[in-house]
This record gives C-alpha cells, structure tokens and sequence, in this order.
C-alpha cells in the first residue's frame, strides 16, 4: 500500500539545517542518535530525503551503521568516520576532497551527518567552509557554525577547524 499525504512526504531529520542553502546540509543520524534511535523514525526521515532529492548521504560515524538502510531506501551512501585523532589529518583531507567534487556536479544534494548534531559534525563542517574557501580564517568558521548550530562550539569542534587550518587544508 503507497503512503499518502503527509506521511508520503516523510519527515524532517532533527536539527535539520542547511550548510550551504539547497546544497550542503546536516543532522543528526536519521532515526536519532544511539539510544534514542527508531527504525520507523529512521524510514521517515530517509522517505524525506529521497523526496526532497537528496542525491547522496554522507555518513561521518565510527561504525557504517544505517548505510545498508540507506541503500535500501534507495539513497546513494558514503562513509568517512572520524574517529582516531592520529588519522584524522587523512581522513579530513579525503572527506573534504570528495565533498568538494561532488558539489562540483551541480546536481548533487548532500547530507551529512554524525550520531548527534553536535560540535563533531559542526567542527567538521566549519572546517569543511575553510577547505572550499567559502570563509578564510577560522574565527569566522566558528561563527557561522555557533550561528547554524544554534550553540557556542566547544574544544572538539573548534580543535577540528584549528585542525584543518594547521594542515593547511585547502582545495586546490
């Protein structure tokens, strides 16, 4: 039996907030962060984002949890944990890069998301404006990820856009 109505249109993941409008955008996991995570949430929020053409998903948890989810809801997935501190200069680099070309498709629709939206995947994300050159110094990265996040950012996030300046992660 085809949903209807509103159910048919799914529902929005918590936090919901666009990164770069109609483009980038983040979240906390669909179907909630660990304990309070729902299958039947989780197949909403997924029916929402295929209806609302997002072309690819983009998970930064430690585990690939949900990704085979995602592929059954018929959404194109990635995985870039970030977790040990020791490979996260590659890891950085190589979720940044891949970002950036797929943005490069003006076609592509991308969420993002980490267990809970908070300062991992806002850290992440303000290091990722650096990295495309859409903001230049860290200070406003913080900014605009506190402002989109609607919270002061604490150690974990600032030290991943510190993180990325340190590198000198840029694209090229």
């Amino acid at each position: 039996m085809a949903l209807r109505g509103k159910w048919a249109q799914g529902l929005q993941p918590k936090h919901f907030t666009w990164i770069i409008k109609d483009r980038l955008a983040a979240s906390e996991r669909p179907g909630g962060f660990s304990r309070n995570h729902r299958k039947v949430r989780r197949q909403e929020e997924l029916i929402w984002l295929r209806t609302n053409t997002f072309t690819r998903i983009v998970s930064l948890l430690e585990s690939t949890q949900n990704l085979v989810a995602y592929s059954d809801a018929g959404l194109v997935a990635a995985h870039f944990p970030l977790g040990k501190r020791d490979d996260l200069a590659v890891r950085l680099t190589d979720a940044y890069t891949q970002i950036s070309t797929w943005l490069d498709d003006p076609d592509e629709k991308i969420f993002i998301h980490y267990d809970e939206f908070g300062d991992l995947l806002l850290g992440f994300l303000g290091g990722y404006l650096l990295f495309a050159k859409l903001v230049t110094e860290g200070p406003h990265a913080i900014s605009i990820m506190e402002q989109l996040g609607n919270r002061t950012l604490d150690a974990t996030g600032r030290e991943l856009i510190a993180l990325t300046l340190e590198l000198g992660l840029k694209r090229g």
